[in-house]
């Protein structure tokens, strides 16, 4: 017997016409979480403060055998992440961030766009709006993101010991621990939201990093191999099982991917005022970096009109008016770029094989060289930590309109 879904779940009986059952199954994980993170997260507060995180960082640094009469709990996470599935192709883990890294500095823009679809989901944003962390503390928490994204990307970056499998294993834990003071906050409503950072969220989000990106990228121009899509979404299907997403929402293969995508926008309503206030937050972080000089903060918002103009082209016009993308004369630069790329791929793709291989090699390690300064220069802490207490205020459901069927 099926609960019926939260109120935030509409159109239901449409999307029901278009995707089959498979909707249903989609409103159910609204209410699943992540038993085994929920699970140690309830045994570390039992625990002298602190005690559980410096546990939980030997267990990745150092392997759960380490780890001195563990709890049981840890036990049963490390059982998972250390199980590496069947399918993980070594060559993804290697080679599938070649992708983003070959992109350039138009891998940053990408992530910026992918954020923004994240934020116009109206419930999905809700964990972010109570922790305060992209409304309070945006700096820290977009630099958290990506450098998660760089060290995922990194070649070996998911390996056990590799960093992305260390930032992804804190972040899983660091999400369980948002869950856990959500629920008992008194202020999270299962009924109109689901469950905190659940499973149809968890999907949702890994969806950004994936397939937004790759179409985000295509959207400016790039023409990516199929060889090149493949790896780039198996190393993000590992990623997310790292994560503890479910597997009836991590995809296989970019046609899996945008199709979970439409499932979840066909059952969502628009972008709300949070969406709002996440998107301005985003773009206010970015034209006043902390501790720059004046010359930097004005460089810094000469930038950030640029990437404006370029979002706003890769958004379209609808969802960037939603979320309040500000429209200026920037927004023109977004065909002469699309141009620009469109007629450097067609190039490339025409020389010699040794020529686009040296090209390749050449962007690949430009743009890893992008991503190591974006991280540098953000002079934030990166911790990875949860936060120690609620902060938002999340702006109210709208009234019901079209919910459980038409």
């Amino acid at each position: 017997m099926t609960t019926p879904p939260p109120r935030r779940f509409v159109t239901v009986d449409q999307a029901r016409a278009k995707f089959g059952a498979s909707i249903d199954c989609l409103s159910q994980l609204l209410f699943v979480g992540d038993p085994l993170a929920d699970d140690l997260v309830e045994a570390f507060v039992k625990l002298p403060p602190g005690a559980g995180q410096r546990l939980l960082e030997q267990a990745i640094t150092q392997g759960i055998d380490s780890v001195q009469d563990p709890p049981p709990e840890l036990v049963a996470l490390f059982r998972e992440l250390d199980h590496v599935p069947a399918w993980v192709d070594k060559d993804a883990l290697e080679r599938g961030g070649e992708l983003l890294f070959r992109s350039g500095w138009f891998g940053g823009i990408s992530l910026a766009t992918s954020l923004l679809y994240g934020y116009a989901s109206p419930c999905g944003n809700k964990p972010l709006v109570f922790s305060g962390r992209l409304d309070k503390d945006t700096p820290r928490r977009l630099i958290e993101t990506s450098r998660f994204v760089q060290a995922t990307c990194k070649p070996n970056g998911l390996s056990r010991f590799g960093d992305g499998f260390a930032i992804t294993a804190k972040v899983r834990v660091m999400h369980a621990h948002v869950r856990r003071m959500l629920l008992t906050s008194g202020r999270w409503s299962t009924e109109d939201w689901g469950l905190p950072a659940n499973q149809h969220d968890m999907g949702g989000t890994a969806l950004l990093f994936s397939v937004i990106v790759i179409d985000t990228l295509t959207n400016f121009g790039f023409d990516f191999e199929p060889e090149e899509i493949h790896l780039y979404m198996q190393l993000w299907r590992y990623s997310g099982y790292l994560m503890g997403v479910h597997s009836e929402v991590l995809p296989t293969s970019q046609r899996e991917a945008k199709r979970l995508a439409q499932m979840i926008a066909a059952t969502e309503e628009g972008a709300d005022d949070d969406s709002r206030r996440l998107s301005r937050a985003m773009f206010a972080s970015g034209q006043n970096p902390p501790r720059a000089t004046e010359e930097e903060k004005r460089r810094a918002e000469r930038v950030v009109r640029v990437g404006q103009g370029l979002i706003r082209g890769a958004l379209g016009e609808h969802l960037a008016d939603q979320l309040d993308v500000p429209k200026h004369n920037f927004r023109h630069l977004f065909p002469v770029v699309r141009a620009v790329v469109t007629r450097a791929e067609r190039l490339a793709r025409r020389a010699p094989a040794f020529a686009r291989a040296r090209l390749r090699t050449r962007a690949i390690a430009s743009g890893a060289a992008y991503w190591d300064m974006l991280i540098r220069a953000a002079r934030e802490p990166i911790s990875f930590v949860p936060p120690d207490r609620l902060l938002g205020v999340a702006a109210e459901i709208a009234s019901p309109k079209t919910r459980r069927g038409g």
